[in-house]
């Protein structure tokens, strides 16, 4: 008997360290549900700084600025970097010198669903920021996220560097504040948000299998 088909859309941001344990997740109640229910992800954007800099700001500057005190940021960071090593992420925030736009890397992600390797480049972005500390605004550390997951690098770069894109993730962006988005790692399903955070796995394949039978109503 073939599996029924959920497709959700996640909305995140490529420095957003919750939507990194978020995909894992995810990644969780997909294999939980093997044999129940067949779950295909769409990636959709979100700006956690909307009025970001086009070059980024120094991290310690934005985080001083947003929390207060570096001290609360260390601790923060350590609580993130806890839950990331329960699902298997390891996180090196020692490594993160630098708070970059994200626009360009939500066009790559776009562009990356036109291609088939979404979820490859989704994580890819989270990997080179969060791991290995690169700042996922600039062009060429967003060709080589590309060029991992498969796609031409140059190709890439020029695409990004024409403008590609930039209509669809700006429609995309408006989309998601007029549902009323304002915290992610948020999973929609039919445009409309399920789950707010990164939930558990059980939890989580709970909520997709509910979702799905409502569907098929």
């Amino acid at each position: 008997m073939e599996q029924s088909l959920l497709t959700i859309e996640v909305i995140s941001d490529a420095i957003c360290p919750w939507c990194w344990i978020g995909k894992r997740q995810i990644e969780r109640a997909k294999a939980l549900l093997d044999g129940k229910l067949t779950v295909a992800v769409r990636w959709k954007p979100f700006e956690l700084n909307p009025g970001m800099p086009k070059a980024g700001v120094p991290r310690r500057v934005y985080r001083q600025a947003k929390f207060g005190s570096m001290d609360y940021s260390d601790k923060l960071d350590a609580r993130v970097a806890e839950a990331g090593r329960a699902v298997g992420l390891d996180f090196h925030f020692e490594r993160v010198n630098w708070t970059p736009n994200t626009f360009d890397a939500h066009r790559l992600i776009w562009i990356a669903g036109q291609k088939g390797v979404q979820d490859a480049v989704a994580e890819g972005l989270f990997r080179a920021y969060f791991e290995e500390g690169r700042n996922v605004g600039e062009a060429a550390v967003l060709a080589e996220v590309a060029q991992g997951a498969g796609l031409d690098g140059n190709k890439i770069a020029k695409l990004l560097a024409s403008g590609a894109a930039a209509a669809d993730v700006r429609e995309e962006l408006e989309r998601a504040h007029d549902i009323g988005v304002d915290s992610v790692p948020t999973i929609c399903v039919n445009g409309e948000p399920l789950i707010s955070g990164a939930a558990p796995a059980d939890q989580l394949a709970e909520s997709l299998l509910k979702a799905s039978s409502l569907q098929r109503v």
